[in-house]
Parts: structure tokens; C-alpha cells; sequence
């Protein structure tokens, strides 16, 4: 072989060697830094028609509402751990740390961490909703037609939320110092 074609031919060659190595080590690191998302009611009984379960020790993400009076403090430190639901079982998720000002029961959250057992995740980010209309992306499409029934051994769960009528007045409505 010419060396003239031997050296392009080692050129190429390393090329695409360096480049499958680059691939590789994104591809490992991305690996690392994926973590799947999970109602209750899909970590409990699985995902997909082949009913797959995440495996104790994986990241992951799950969505849910908070169970009415099952958020429960430690009073000598930040602990806390409450319980989620979807439309079935329930999950338990311990936490440390301060939780965000729009936490409380009956409200919609995402939690991140790591399965410790079955059913209690281990966080290490909790995220409350912002508002009544916002809804993550993946929960907004694991609730789609999903019709919320409240669950049977949890009677505070799903009553309904008493609301006051708002009491404003035209008047109320305006900026200071304008008159009607």
C-alpha cells in the first residue's frame, strides 16, 4: 500500500475511533442523568403492557396530590414525609429539607429521588404547582381521561373544598385616587 494512502487510511481510522469514544462517554453521562417519571399508580403496579417497575435505587420523578393529614414532621429537624395518590395506591415520599411556600395537602406536587423500597421514594427536590391551570407536561398526560375518584381508606382525601364568594366591589376593582 502507497504510505501516502497508509497515512490517510490511520487518519480516518482514528477519526472514527475518537468520535465513537466521544459518543460513548455522552451517551454514559446521559445515562446518569436520566430519571423517569411515575404516578403512584404506576410505580405500584407498573408501566406499559409489559407492567415494568422501576428497581429499588433508581432515580426517578413522580406526580401526584398530597394526601389530606398524612403530612408528617419530625420536630427536630427538617424531615418531613407525606403520602401522594393519582387514581389508586399510595406512595410515601420522605423528604429533607425546607418545602416550597405552595406546598400543603391536596395539592398537586413532583418529587425527585431515589425508590427506597416499593412504595417511598427518598427526595431530593420537591416542586409544588404554581397555580390551578399549570400542570407538568407528564402528568398532564398520565391524567388524560383519567377520572379522580378519591381512594377508599382515605376519607379525608377528595371532599370537596369549601369556597368563599368573592365579596369585591366596583369600586374595590379600581386604582386609588380614581373616582367613578
Amino acid at each position: 500500500m502507497n504510505p501516502r494512502r497508509q497515512k490517510r487510511l490511520v487518519a480516518v481510522v482514528a477519526f472514527v475511533l475518537l468520535l465513537g469514544g466521544a459518543i460513548g462517554a455522552m451517551l454514559y453521562a446521559l445515562q446518569q442523568n436520566i430519571d423517569l417519571f411515575y404516578t403512584p399508580s404506576q410505580l405500584i403496579e407498573g408501566m406499559g403492557d409489559d407492567k415494568v417497575k422501576p428497581e429499588i435505587g433508581q432515580r426517578l420523578r413522580i406526580g401526584g396530590m398530597v394526601v389530606k393529614g398524612s403530612v408528617r414532621r419530625d420536630p427536630n429537624s427538617l424531615k418531613v414525609s407525606f403520602d401522594l395518590v393519582d387514581t389508586g395506591p399510595i406512595v410515601t415520599v420522605e423528604y429533607e429539607g425546607i418545602l416550597p411556600d405552595l406546598f400543603r395537602e391536596g395539592q398537586g406536587i413532583v418529587a425527585q429521588g431515589v425508590l427506597v423500597d416499593a412504595k417511598t421514594i427518598l427526595a431530593s427536590e420537591v416542586l409544588a404547582k404554581h397555580d390551578e391551570e399549570y400542570m407538568p407536561p407528564e402528568v398532564a398526560e398520565a391524567v388524560k381521561g383519567i377520572k379522580h375518584v378519591a381512594p377508599k381508606n382515605m376519607q379525608s382525601y377528595g371532599q370537596p373544598k369549601v369556597s368563599e364568594p368573592e365579596t369585591t366591589t366596583p369600586e374595590q376593582g379600581k386604582p386609588a385616587g380614581q373616582q367613578p
